[in-house]
């Protein structure tokens, strides 16, 4: 029995979508991965991060994020670079910001998609090879990311 393309490309699309299902939440633990491969094996102390999201969103769609690090950003004492990562989104490494002395405030600000209830962690990595961080739990109502469309 010959096969149309159609039918093909359809039976093809349902394997891709079945095998994404199971893949397309993180974990914890693959948080704790995505971290590890930035930091390496350095310890990661909390404090000097200052990270800002509401505890309590309706949609996760588009989620205020703000992280401040309290640095001088002098050349022999500043902000490299700013990593957020959540636990259940498909991707936990959500933003990589790099910068330097010049920048003059350690600080970003952007909207993340949220996909359910989780922790949000925010990592500064310092001139000194140092890293610091602040977490923080939010819960969603109405998650993003497995909407289905009407």
């Amino acid at each position: 029995m010959a096969t149309s393309r159609r039918d093909f490309l359809i039976a093809a699309g349902g394997i891709a979508l079945g095998s994404a299902a199971g893949k397309a939440r993180a974990t914890p633990a693959a948080m704790q991965e995505a971290i590890r491969k930035v930091v390496g094996d350095a310890p990661v102390r909390r404090g000097r991060v200052k990270l800002d999201i509401p505890p309590l969103v309706d949609n996760g769609n588009a989620v205020a994020v703000s992280v401040a690090v309290e640095s001088p950003m002098t050349p022999a004492d500043h902000v490299k670079a700013i990593h957020v990562f959540n636990e259940k989104n498909p991707l936990p490494n959500v933003v990589s910001a790099y910068l330097g002395p010049r920048a003059g405030r350690a600080s970003i600000s952007t909207r993340i998609r949220l996909t359910d209830s989780q922790s949000v962690t925010a990592i500064a990595q310092m001139s000194d090879g140092s890293f610091w961080s602040d977490s923080a739990n939010v819960v969603v109502t109405l998650a993003a990311c497995f909407e289905e469309l009407p």
